[in-house]
């Protein structure tokens, strides 16, 4: 087995126990992650999640004790009623637990949800730019790297994982309902179990043009805070990355930064990459630049 392998366990802080850490460690399982959100008594209840502060602080220690050394956690801000002073507390208890990775999330309330149905409504988005802002600075400020728009990690902590997606490189999908994209090729497996027990994996196969996987590099690539690597684009396209009209303009914009070896989103603009990206949407890149 290769010595940098990266073999994560998504953990529920509620059914997490002694006896599950300890099976896992033993089966070689190398990088937890755990769907924390909030660890604000208040906010979990309206998240309906059942776990406490107590327990949250209580497990990650647990498994730290049993060995684990590359943890994450997911963190939700922007909620209802919260501030920055709620946010700040947050992030000062994540800090405390000193854990090696975080991914924070914007609440979004989005049309059919229960919180929607609900009337609940999304935070003012000067408050939203605000607790991102707080964030970035309280987690450059305490060792954390900045790799991707919602992602910090310790130095050597980044996911592999997550990586391979946001580069744009190929991987399998095991299992009900995964997706995976090999051979230049995406698939859906299917989402009903008897057929899949039958053998009959997969719902869909889309065989990607070149146009539609240089509009996926952009996509994926700018979402990491180091952008898209000049030199690698090339290897794998045959055309300059800074042939392409969308990218002069951004450049030209100073929306993108070229500094020679890597394009990336200004870092004044990635709060609001999405705008951005839709920007890079093209149906024919290629013949744009012939």
């Amino acid at each position: 087995m290769a010595n940098n392998f990266e073999f994560t366990f998504e953990c529920n802080i509620e059914s997490i126990n002694e006896e599950k850490l300890e099976m896992l460690y033993n089966h070689k399982v190398n990088r937890l992650s755990f769907g924390v959100e909030t660890f604000n008594d208040k906010f979990l209840s309206f998240l309906n999640r059942k776990h406490t502060k107590e327990e949250v602080v209580k497990k990650i220690k647990l498994a730290k004790k049993i060995g684990f050394d590359n943890i994450n956690i997911d963190l939700i801000y922007a909620l209802p009623n919260e501030n920055l002073e709620d946010l700040e507390e947050d992030i000062n208890i994540f800090l405390s637990l000193d854990v090696e990775h975080i991914s924070t999330y914007s609440l979004i309330i989005e049309p059919h949800t229960k919180l929607y149905i609900n009337n609940i409504q999304n935070v003012d988005s000067e408050l939203d730019y605000s607790m991102y802002k707080l964030i970035v600075n309280k987690l450059k400020q305490n060792g954390y790297e900045h790799y991707e728009v919602s992602n910090f990690a310790k130095k050597g902590y980044e996911s592999k994982h997550n990586l391979v997606y946001w580069n744009n490189l190929e991987y399998y999908g095991f299992g009900l309902s995964a997706s995976g994209y090999i051979h230049n090729k995406r698939y859906d497996n299917t989402k009903n179990i008897t057929e899949y027990f039958k053998g009959n994996y997969l719902d869909n196969i889309h065989e990607l043009s070149l146009n539609e996987k240089i509009e996926n590099e952009f996509i994926l690539g700018f979402r990491k805070v180091k952008g898209i690597d000049k030199d690698i684009f090339y290897k794998k396209y045959n055309y300059s990355i800074n042939d392409f009209l969308q990218i002069k303009k951004l450049i030209n914009d100073n929306k993108l930064i070229d500094d020679n070896e890597q394009i990336y989103i200004n870092p004044k603009f990635m709060y609001i990459q999405n705008q951005i990206l839709v920007d890079l949407i093209d149906e024919d890149y290629v013949n744009q630049i012939k």
